[in-house]
């Protein structure tokens, strides 16, 4: 992709405005009733030894419903989403044929990626998906990424960008990043964003890479709900992300937890646009594979108030390229 059509493509996801972030994964059903928070992070960073594998057996959303998630982005407003397909444990939503750490291996064997897809696309909502370069199941890390690894992963992002249509955007996470992962020496940017435009020209790479330059990413990622503020005077392209819970994944507390309020919501959405930086909200689908009733009425009451601004027309001065 050429300068004047990356920002283009950025342009085009700037005035997307407002997301929805869909961690629903092997943390869902391992860290529900835990004080781990979200994944094995001292792990990876503390060269501790792993405690809590997951058995894909132990997957089972017997009430999954994508169509309702779908259904609550659209009542909130919100243009696109993300589906974490695979985060740091490892464990993939689709039937890869490349591990057997998938859902084929699970109690419920539903291709939630293709599930998820179909429905968002149904209620005209952009879906991309979230793909994690860490990977503790499968030992790719910052102290392991070998070329049979590197393999692996672009193994699993042709199948991604193959087999379910075309996808605007992946969202990397767990490259090079303070939380661990492999480095950019051991699997170098340039390789993999050069393999998935090739795959899909058009497909956005944005890397949560606390990097505040284009370097190794297609758009500025900040990960708010880990205090990753937007720096005075960024014009963007950005994106932010938050959780209306405490974590990322779904807890038992969270049916009768408070919830973030609706004006905590729209200051963030605002103040993020207002730099041409796209929101990402939490939602956190349960065991069941459904939202929780207090996190659908959330989204409701957001989406009676919020009001898309009028699209970025004018690249500003001061908007970031590469190199």
């Amino acid at each position: 992709m050429d300068q004047q059509a990356l920002i283009q493509r950025q342009q085009w996801f700037v005035n997307q405005r407002f997301g929805m972030f869909i961690h629903f994964n092997s943390a869902t059903f391992q860290f529900a009733d835990s004080d781990i928070i979200d994944w094995e992070y001292d792990h990876e960073n503390g060269d501790e030894p792993r405690r809590f594998p997951f058995d894909p057996k132990d997957w089972n959303p017997e009430q999954l419903d994508c169509s309702q998630w779908a259904k609550a982005a659209k009542s909130a407003g919100m243009s696109f989403a993300a589906l974490t397909a695979k985060h740091h444990e490892g464990f993939s939503l689709w039937p890869t044929e490349h591990t057997e750490h998938c859902v084929r291996n699970a109690a419920s064997q539903r291709d939630v990626v293709k599930e998820y897809l179909d429905a968002f696309r149904a209620e005209g909502i952009e879906a991309g998906l979230y793909f994690s370069m860490l990977d503790l199941h499968h030992q790719i890390g910052r102290r392991k990424c070998t070329p049979a690894d590197k393999q692996f992963i672009k193994n699993q992002l042709e199948e991604l960008l193959t087999n379910y249509g075309e996808l605007p955007f992946l969202i990397i996470d767990g490259w090079n990043a303070h939380w661990g992962g492999p480095s950019y020496e051991n699997l170098p940017f340039e390789e993999i964003d050069a393999w998935v435009k090739q795959l899909q020209p058009q497909c956005l790479l944005m890397n949560i890479s606390c990097e505040t330059n284009l370097n190794h990413t297609d758009v500025v990622f900040y990960e708010n709900a880990a205090g990753q503020e937007v720096e005075d005077g960024f014009v963007g392209p950005g994106a932010s992300c938050n959780v209306l819970t405490k974590t990322w994944f779904w807890r038992t507390t969270d049916t009768t937890r408070e919830l973030k309020t609706v004006d905590w919501a729209l200051d963030m959405i605002q103040d993020c646009n207002r730099q041409n930086v796209t929101f990402l909200l939490n939602g956190a689908p349960n065991r069941q594979g459904l939202l929780d009733a207090n996190v659908l009425e959330r989204f409701r009451e957001i989406g009676q108030r919020y009001r898309k601004p009028e699209d970025l027309t004018v690249i500003p001065e001061g908007w970031l390229t590469r190199g």
